[in-house]
């Protein structure tokens, strides 16, 4: 790869809607560079759910055995981070700055380099931010989580608490009954709880434990508790939390794409049409960095249909410029 070489598509992110998109394309016969930062959302997780066929598989197994399947069709990759993406004659330029970890057995190409590309698809993904509680960072993703689909049967039948940092936590409490009998809210800091919610709460045998939690009690590296503001320890083996949830969207901002508070007030999200594509024409997004909400297997589709939006959209500027030769051609 030299500085001139120009691919048909940049692929940002390397998780399940990139690698998706970057497999769709390689299959379609296109030239892709997927860059990827190595820093995936699930990483603390111990496996994959709701993934037909591949439940259970740890995620940077399955970001592994992704990346082997594109390199069959010779996308390539570069493990950099990418910091900024502005318009060049006939495409995008992608700045990089080259990033300590490597996901393992896969040689990559150099990187803090600038690659440019036709096309630009951007599946960088999102951050959690989670509540300033002592402990809780190091326990996300274990036996402190955020969805039943994900998590639920894996914590089924234990004391579950839930943290409340906003209404959002009574629906998550009202969720998990469906897992657990035991299941407690812990009000913390949301706002004060109306009857309706406090009497849907009572008809599931669902505790309401006012004041605001400051710790995790942690015990042979697993979640015994949590302590509140007053001293008092409540006996818990998991916690649930309502993470907001920012889009990794920096790399557009150079090109004017920011984004924007989601409807539900869960964070922010790049917002786009149906089919991934953005407000910059050449620009597609995929997985969580547009659908928070988006599982393992919902972005691993949205990768796959973004990548088909993007070789259609190829195809026609290939046709259009094939017709203006022909006609030239015919002229001459």
């Amino acid at each position: 790869m030299t500085e001139s070489t120009i691919f048909d598509v940049i692929v940002i992110g390397g998780g399940a809607a990139g690698l998706s998109a970057a497999v769709t394309l390689g299959r379609a016969r296109r030239s892709v560079l997927v860059i990827d930062a190595g820093e995936p959302r699930n990483a603390p997780a111990a496996g994959v759910h709701g993934f037909l066929t591949r439940d259970g598989t740890p995620p940077r197994e399955l970001v592994r055995e992704g990346r082997a399947e594109a390199e069959r069709y010779g996308v390539r990759f570069v493990d950099a981070r990418a910091t900024s993406a502005h318009r060049i004659d006939g495409g995008f330029a992608v700045e990089t700055v080259e990033t300590v970890e490597a996901v393992e057995a896969v040689e990559a190409v150099e990187s803090g380099e600038t690659y440019r590309a036709r096309r630009l698809v951007v599946a960088t993904g999102l951050v959690d931010e989670m509540p300033q509680v002592d402990g809780l960072a190091e326990r996300w993703g274990r036996d402190a989580i955020h969805c039943p689909y994900c998590h639920g049967w894996e914590v089924r039948d234990r004391a579950i608490g839930i943290l409340a940092t906003g209404p959002r936590a009574i629906h998550q409490a009202l969720m998990f009954t469906q897992w657990s009998d035991s299941v407690t809210l812990f009000t913390h800091t949301a706002p004060t709880l109306g009857e309706e919610d406090r009497e849907k709460l009572e008809a599931l045998g669902v505790p309401i434990i006012d004041g605001v939690i400051t710790k995790l009690t942690v015990e042979n590296d697993e979640l015994t508790g949590v302590e509140l503001a007053d001293g008092v320890t409540h006996p818990i083996d998991v916690l649930v939390i309502g993470a907001r949830m920012r889009a990794r969207s920096d790399v557009l901002e150079s090109l004017g794409v920011l984004a924007t508070e989601h409807e539900m007030g869960v964070g922010t999200h790049l917002e786009s049409a149906p089919g991934g594509a953005t407000s910059i024409d050449g620009v597609w997004v995929a997985g969580n960095v547009t659908d928070l909400m988006a599982q393992v297997v919902v972005a691993a589709a949205a990768g796959m249909a973004v990548g088909a939006q993007v070789n259609a959209h190829l195809i026609e500027e290939e046709v259009r410029d094939a017709v203006a030769r022909h006609r030239r051609t015919l002229k001459s």
